[in-house]
């Protein structure tokens, strides 16, 4: 479905990824909770205050680390002041007791949760056990008080998943297999095994920060009527071309401003509800759990793993607007993503983005056919923004290659729709 395969130029030096808190001076870590480091050469640095990421940046001085880590300050400092200013302000007046009473507001209106709620956390996997353990690892180095680990294993290929988790986890992660294959069913499992009233969700090619889980809790505390929060995606390696080809074109990243999205108080974008893809990724999610099951789940007719490739996401999040929720942003909320490593393997993704695009639509129509003349009022405007996107990317160094990518997200979205409705099929004559 993706045709040739797409090539990036090979010839640049590795990126290291780091972690930089400006006060920490000298200070280097590499992504999750992995520790510290002393890097040489080019680095790519999410850049913190006092814990807070205000932006990433790219610096590199031969001189070594101290050299190093004063030119990623003085990048970090010229590139970022306006966020330096804002995040010194926040960080001032926010609050620093993250106790017991914290917690006591995280509730639903009506309905009063207990004081330190668990939060479940659902990770699906298939066939991927030495990225999985990375990401188990990182997971029970979470600073949150109380929450649990649900590993659902989607159609192995073997027992390798199911041995890793029962021996090297035994008693700290739960094992649940899913035989049909499947994004959406595989999270639709975890979802239906979660005790806690909230339940988040991430990828076994990911890291979390140690805050990862407080920081989404601290959005459905802010505000009650939040039904689901969203984090900030950030890569954990730029080893290979194609990882830093895909950084170039925005990676997973949607911005360092916390946000909160409404039909109440809809923003100023022409396209709003339908942009989904701004509100955040699967791979750093989290719902209240009983918000999640009484909209059903994920629509198994979308995700990897069946034909409509993806948007199992994006449909959640545009029905947790259309059922009258919030939806919050919070950077805060830091997961750290392995990139693909191989040029083909970053074309498939590009294809899979748009195909998932399409399918949520598809499936936001199915389920719900009113919608139609909303999204048609607003399809002439997203075909200008697209234009306009493309148009932007000739200025990238690889235009080439940037240009192939978002012809195949082109490709992608229109399989889409065959893909959504060819999942249903499928389920409806399981």
């Amino acid at each position: 479905m993706t045709s040739a395969p797409v090539r990036p130029d090979p010839v640049r030096p590795p990126v290291t990824v780091v972690d930089v808190d400006l006060a920490r001076p000298g200070e280097f870590r590499l992504p999750g909770p992995q520790g510290g480091i002393r890097p040489q050469g080019q680095v790519r640095a999410l850049v913190r205050l006092h814990g807070l990421p205000l932006g990433m940046v790219s610096a590199a001085d031969p001189s070594g680390p101290d050299g190093l880590w004063r030119a990623v300050a003085d990048t970090a400092h010229r590139e970022l002041a306006d966020q330096i200013t804002r995040h010194r302000t926040a960080d001032r007046t926010a609050p620093r007791d993250r106790g017991t009473d914290t917690w006591s507001c995280l509730a639903v209106p009506g309905r009063p949760l207990q004081r330190q709620p668990v939060i479940s956390v659902v990770v699906a996997t298939r066939n991927r056990a030495e990225q999985l353990r990375s990401c188990l690892r990182s997971l029970l180095r979470c600073d949150y008080p109380e929450f649990e680990i649900i590993v659902v294993d989607n159609a192995p290929a073997d027992g390798t998943t199911e041995a890793l988790v029962r021996q090297t986890f035994r008693g700290r992660v739960r094992y649940v297999r899913e035989p049909v294959a499947g994004l959406a069913r595989a999270h639709n499992v975890g979802l239906a095994r979660a005790r806690g009233p909230v339940v988040a969700f991430t990828d076994d090619d990911t890291l979390a920060d140690p805050a990862w889980l407080s920081a989404l809790a601290e959005a459905f505390v802010r505000d009650p009527r939040v039904g689901c929060v969203t984090g900030l995606i950030v890569p954990a390696e730029l080893e290979t071309p194609a990882q830093r080809a895909l950084e170039r074109q925005g990676g997973f990243a949607k911005g360092y401003l916390p946000r909160v999205w409404s039909l109440s108080d809809p923003p100023e974008d022409p396209l709003f509800p339908f942009t989904a893809g701004r509100f955040g990724s699967g791979a750093n999610m989290a719902f209240r759990t009983d918000v999640l099951r009484a909209l059903g789940g994920f629509d198994p007719a979308t995700g990897a793993g069946a034909p409509g490739l993806g948007g199992d996401d994006l449909l959640s999040f545009f029905e947790v607007l259309a059922a009258g929720h919030a939806l919050a942003y919070q950077p805060n909320a830091i997961i750290w993503h392995r990139h693909r490593r191989t040029p083909d393997a970053v074309a498939q993704q590009a294809f899979s983005y748009g195909a998932g695009l399409g399918a949520y639509l598809t499936g936001a129509l199915v389920r719900n056919p009113r919608r139609l003349p909303a999204l048609l009022r607003r399809l002439p405007r997203g075909v200008r923004y697209t234009l306009a996107r493309s148009r932007d990317r000739k200025a990238d160094p690889e235009a080439d290659w940037s240009g192939r990518l978002a012809l195949l997200e082109v490709r992608g979205m229109v399989y889409g729709p065959c893909g959504y409705l060819r999942g249903r099929l499928a389920g409806a004559g399981s």
